[in-house]
């Protein structure tokens, strides 16, 4: 069926994704991906570019390389985060666990360790603008057609039936459930779940997300919905299939 100009008209406009990367090959490939993914796109070389295309466009999101010729992406990050809530996926060579702690626990919302495949991208932009949708976590209700969490109605129903969740089971995956795709710290859990005084006790979480894998049926060895980074964090993701509805 054709689209009439009133259907043009209320159409939402195509997001935009802002490329901060020096190298050249690197922005191409990325923006050739986008757009062919029915993205607009902006382009930039340095931290500079980024932060003066950022703050004069606009941006729905930032892709965002570490490796900068003006500055690090970490000082970047640092400056867009006092101006800016623009969601953040870094791109780093640096494997280093801790660096990526740090990333993540300095305002990125997500990062991807060079070189990374462009589907796992495309995926993790996907989920990065869901979870910036304003109002989105306070009414979401997410359903793949054999999982329910109705995070506003504290309900969670596996085929159907109920799952019991005890208080801190609920609060982990509304935590993780509210922000679909994004990677969420140990430490981040921790605080929030328990408190700061135990941002170390990393084995409190590690018998929750247990218990609550047992109760959602989530294999450890296959994860369905909470998805371990060793060492890093978890992240809550949707199953991708036809039919799957977050509200």
């Amino acid at each position: 069926m054709t689209a009439t100009p009133a259907d043009a008209a209320t159409a939402a406009p195509p997001a935009r994704i802002l490329i901060v990367d020096d190298e050249p090959q690197i922005r191409k490939f990325v923006d050739i991906s986008l757009r062919s993914q029915g993205y607009a796109t902006l382009l930039a070389a340095t931290g500079q570019e980024g932060l003066t295309a950022l703050a004069s466009k606009g941006a729905d999101l930032v892709v965002l390389d570490l490796g900068l010729p003006d500055r690090d992406g970490r000082q970047v990050l640092a400056e867009l985060r006092q101006w800016s809530d623009v969601p953040v996926i870094v791109l780093t060579v640096r494997a280093d666990e801790a660096e990526k702690v740090a990333l993540l626990d300095g305002g990125a919302n997500d990062y991807m360790t060079k070189p990374f495949g462009v589907d796992e991208l495309m995926a993790r932009i996907r989920a990065s603008l869901r979870s910036a949708r304003p109002g989105r976590e306070a009414a979401a209700v997410l359903d793949d057609g054999h999982l329910r969490v109705d995070l506003a109605g504290r309900e969670v129903h596996l085929d159907g039936l109920p799952v019991a969740l005890s208080r801190k089971e609920f609060a982990l995956l509304a935590l993780l459930a509210g922000q679909p795709g994004r990677l969420i710290t140990q430490g981040q859990i921790l605080k929030a779940l328990w408190g700061p005084t135990h941002a170390d006790d990393a084995h409190y979480l590690r018998i929750l997300v247990s218990k609550l894998r047992h109760k959602l049926g989530d294999d450890a060895s296959m994860p369905r919905y909470l998805i371990t980074e060793p060492g890093v964090g978890l992240r809550f993701v949707l199953t991708d299939k036809p039919g799957a509805r977050q509200l």
